[in-house]
């Protein structure tokens, strides 16, 4: 990797079309649990334990109680520098006719919430809904998002399972549906929506300069786009 910040501000000074991409390193200093590596579970489950479609399938309750959980914990946390700091980049270069998009796999939204206009979110996000009956999909700020999953997720391995049947769940409110709803994120053993990969395609072939800020999350070739700025 080049370390040369002189050449560095040489590059972005020219670049007209900037991708910054993200992932969970960005929002650690918000205090985001990542549930990644040792010691990152929920009660006695890690991620990839929940955050599956057959764990939907199983037991949509559990899976619940722990999006109901994460959903509370990120309604009380607020972008950090690296946020604001990015999201003041784009409107500062937005001034100049410059553009800046930012891509994350974060689905805790906290880019929104600093400011960042030009927003790809790949893994979708926790304060978005998705019907498993007709597909809509809606934003949700809900707190709870229903009744029955009030004071329900605590993380403590002690804590047990709310056992909520699948009629108190969150449901569908378009009319005449009431179907189950699920969160619409990307989970393991599911594709990336075909149309943000596009629009992800299409941005990294555009940008003349690439920016990689987090930890080393990402398929080869996203990683790949980081020395891009090497020009």
């Amino acid at each position: 990797p080049r370390t040369d910040m002189a050449e560095f501000r040489e590059v972005f000074a020219k670049a007209k079309h900037i991708a910054i991409i993200t992932g969970a390193g960005v929002s650690a200093e918000s205090g985001v649990p990542t549930f990644r590596g040792a010691g990152g579970f929920w009660r006695k489950w890690q991620a990839q334990d929940l955050a599956t479609p057959g764990a939907f399938a199983r037991n949509p309750s559990r899976v619940w109680e722990f999006y109901h959980y994460r959903r509370e914990v990120m309604l009380s946390k607020h972008p950090n520098p690296a946020h604001v700091a990015i999201a003041e980049c784009e409107k500062r270069l937005r001034k100049q006719g410059r553009s800046v998009v930012v891509i994350t796999q974060n689905i805790d939204e906290l880019h929104r919430k600093a400011g960042t206009k030009h927003l790809l979110e790949i893994h979708g996000s926790l304060f978005k809904t998705r019907c498993t009956s007709c597909g809509n999909v809606a934003a949700n700020y809900k707190s709870p998002i229903c009744p029955a999953l009030a004071g329900k997720g605590a993380p403590d391995p002690d804590a047990e399972d709310a056992v909520i049947p699948v009629e108190d769940l969150p449901q569908c409110e378009e009319d005449g549906c009431h179907g189950l709803l699920r969160p619409h994120v990307v989970w393991f053993g599911e594709t990336l929506d075909p149309d943000i990969l596009t629009e992800v395609e299409k941005e990294l072939d555009l940008c003349d300069l690439c920016l990689v800020v987090s930890e080393v999350l990402w398929p080869s070739r996203y990683r790949a786009a980081g020395t891009r700025w090497r020009g």
